[in-house]
């Protein structure tokens, strides 16, 4: 009787049908790549499915990097402001206009953010991030990331951007950069003058500081690198109003290296904005010799001859 119970049971067991198996990394991430093709990162769907990813498989970093995309995306909103100036954050106004008095009163598109949603894209990223922790692009995807959020001052991505350069001259991380084979000291440098241009493109006086603070922090490391002299000068020249300092940085790199074509364009700008046609002259030979182009050779040539005719 025991052994036809227990034959039975098996043949109970063997008639279930089979349990539906997980889906893999792979196949998540395909659903994903399909749906937001569709509705986009922040589409109708697309939370929930990142939901059950996590929770099939919490450490994948491809469904951080998803879930990091889809909060950053649902954290803004668009609306605009009315500022009398005539430019915000670096850029130009949608409607540029004057009231009965003469007054400026122009129009600019702002990206507000949700801190709390915001807040669990950033816990998104670093947990990628700490999961593959030579992954540089996506440590830059992070910075820019709060670039944004912080506006006109970016006080915490200057922080993280310090602590990488101090990372990547000091220990020479094997990085990885999704586009590039390696990153060496160039391609790093390259990188690191993007947020440079990018805080100063800002034109706020935190930004302003913050460009000034990582282009110094670089100099540690690139002594007298030309690149980073260059924004020194442009912050004293642009930002503070100093042509007389900005030109001792100017004039530091052409003693140097007289064909540095940034310097010399910055120091003929530098004149021609003081009236000061001496000083034009003194820098319009070096851009009749070592002009990227015919033309700007020819132009700067054409201009000195004017000159030495007034």
């Amino acid at each position: 009787m025991k052994k036809t119970l227990l034959t039975l049971l098996l043949l109970s067991l063997t008639a279930l049908p089979a349990l539906a198996q997980p889906l893999s990394k792979e196949e998540y991430l395909g659903r994903w790549q399909r749906l937001t093709e569709r509705v986009g990162v922040a589409g109708v769907g697309v939370e929930t499915l990142i939901g059950q990813w996590a929770e099939a498989w919490p450490d994948d970093v491809q469904m951080l990097l998803a879930r990091f995309s889809f909060y950053y995306n649902k954290s803004q909103s668009a609306k605009v402001i009315q500022l009398s100036q005539d430019r915000y954050l670096g850029r130009v106004p949608l409607l540029p206009m004057k009231d009965s008095t003469g007054a400026v009163r122009n129009y600019f598109e702002d990206t507000v953010f949700d801190d709390g949603l915001f807040g669990q894209a950033e816990e998104a990223i670093s947990r990628a991030i700490a999961l593959q922790p030579l992954r540089l692009d996506w440590r830059l995807v992070r910075i820019t990331a709060l670039t944004a959020y912080e506006k006109g001052s970016p006080d915490m991505a200057l922080s993280e951007l310090k602590e990488l350069v101090d990372k990547h001259f000091q220990e020479h991380p094997a990085w990885i950069y999704e586009g590039l084979a390696s990153v060496g000291d160039e391609e790093f440098k390259a990188l690191m003058q993007e947020y440079c241009y990018t805080f100063f493109r800002l034109g706020t006086p935190s930004s302003a500081e913050a460009f000034k603070a990582l282009s110094e922090e670089l100099l540690r490391y690139c002594k007298d690198d030309p690149l980073y002299v260059n924004n020194l000068g442009s912050y004293y020249l642009v930002c503070k109003k100093e042509p007389k300092k900005a030109l001792k940085y100017y004039n530091a790199i052409l003693k140097k290296h007289p064909d540095d074509l940034t310097a010399i364009r910055n120091s003929i700008l530098l004149a021609r904005s003081t009236k000061d046609k001496r000083l034009e002259k003194k820098y319009l030979p070096l851009m009749a010799k070592y002009g990227e182009t015919e033309a700007e050779r020819a132009g700067a040539a054409a201009r000195l001859e004017a000159l030495g005719r007034k």
